[in-house]
């Protein structure tokens, strides 16, 4: 059974949930400063603005108080969080040792060019050394494309990807299960025609050539070497129609490479989810269906559909700027001020937003709402799992493939043998 060894089972979050809130979640800006050119972000090395970084010891008063108000998952992120490694390494370690169960950051990649330099294996052996004395537990490293060049040319990291090749053994040596961390853009399969033209005239076309795109995506990094993957829902910000959203983390774009129209949102969705079964028994495929179908019935205009998000209540993002708390790194209209000046306990607040589509927060508000009403709300869950058996269907065949799947803990080697029941 699913339910077997499954966290959220756990007395501690079924508390938690009958209470109506979520285990929580604080990703933490460390830094916009970034080495990079990415046209989907605007923290890229190119863009004119005044960069900063947070203060250490304003980062350990964070993690103490999370860890005091039983916050189960930090994230450390950029801009480029490696540009200041050994920090970042102390950081992590102090989030293990205060209690913090789940542990993240992610890279550009950009340690990993000079692949043909001879001291190549001992630095990445250094730096996954570094990573295996600490409670890390994913590890995630951005690829923007199946194609190598264009990767590297969006990036401006050039050999980036044979160096990726290289180094991820060593990781696997270690203990270290990177993951690749796809940001959905119009180039994620390569020179494909993914334009907004097309979704309107053709979208049957649209929706193939997206699925093919996917399907060369998680083809290539699972030839690289990876073993877990994520996808990243676009986050362009349309300014006329960005209603309440004013981003403070600055990870999104008004680059058409990245400007998806809602038409185009259906199709793509629909692509991924289409896609993902048929690599689910070769790489861990961190992408919950069940959330895929959620949003596309969220943008056919089925808003009651979607649970909304938990950002503010559970969730929160820090900025680097300010260092200040936000709901979201999209809600920088609602500063909530200094996180630890936060009663996390008792804030009393019911979600409501559903304006963007980021995953990091999006994701788990729509896999664990379900628990939430089982508890809280058990007739509302039986009619919504009646009316759409498909969307039931979905979330349990979730939740046994995140078990599958260790629920992606990136310091274990992937159990295909498990993930085989999902051919």
């Amino acid at each position: 059974m699913w339910v077997r060894n499954n966290p959220i089972f756990r007395f501690d979050n079924m508390v938690t949930l009958a209470k109506g809130r979520i285990p929580g979640q604080v990703i933490i800006q460390f830094t916009d400063r970034c080495n990079a050119k990415c046209p989907q972000c605007g923290m890229r090395v190119t863009e004119k603005f005044e960069r900063s970084k947070m203060n250490i010891d304003d980062i350990k008063r964070v993690i103490d108080v999370a860890a005091a108000g039983g916050v189960k998952s930090l994230s450390f992120t950029g801009g480029e969080t490696c540009l200041y490694y050994d920090e970042l390494i102390s950081l992590i370690s102090y989030a293990g040792d205060a209690g913090i169960e789940y542990i993240r950051t992610g890279t550009n990649g950009f340690m990993f060019m000079n692949s043909d330099k001879p001291d190549f294996a001992k630095r990445i052996t250094t730096i996954a050394e570094s990573m295996a004395k600490t409670k890390l537990r994913n590890f995630w490293i951005s690829i923007d494309s199946s194609d190598p060049s264009i990767h590297e040319q969006m990036r401006g990291l050039p050999g980036v990807i044979s160096g990726i090749r290289a180094a991820l053994p060593i990781f696997h040596e270690h203990g270290i299960y990177p993951s690749a961390n796809l940001g959905i853009n119009r180039n994620t399969g390569g020179k494909m025609e993914i334009t907004p033209q097309l979704a309107e005239e053709d979208p049957e076309k649209y929706y193939e050539t997206s699925k093919k795109a996917f399907t060369e995506f998680y083809a290539f990094v699972e030839e690289l070497g990876f073993t877990i993957v994520n996808a990243c829902y676009p986050m362009s910000i349309d300014v006329q129609e960005a209603g309440e959203l004013s981003a403070v983390y600055a990870a999104t774009s008004e680059d058409d490479i990245v400007s998806f129209s809602v038409s185009e949102k259906i199709l793509f969705f629909k692509a991924l989810s289409d896609t993902i079964p048929l690599y689910r028994p070769k790489i861990r495929i961190f992408t919950p269906r069940v959330s895929l179908y959620a949003l596309i019935r969220q943008y056919q205009n089925d808003r009651a559909f979607s649970y909304p998000c938990h950002g503010g209540i559970d969730f929160f993002f820090i900025s680097a700027k300010d260092g200040n708390t936000y709901p979201c790194g999209y809600r920088g209209n609602e500063s909530l001020g200094k996180f630890w000046d936060l009663q996390l306990k008792k804030i009393d607040q019911k979600p409501f937003c559903q304006e963007c589509d980021w995953e990091c927060f999006r994701d788990p508000s729509e896999l664990i709402g379900n628990f939430m009403d089982i508890l809280r709300r058990p007739v509302s869950f039986a009619r919504k799992a009646i009316m759409d058996p498909e969307y039931f269907k979905l979330w349990l065949e979730d939740l046994k493939y995140n078990r599958a799947c260790d629920f992606y803990d990136g310091r274990k080697a992937p159990d295909y043998q498990k993930l085989k029941s999902f051919l």
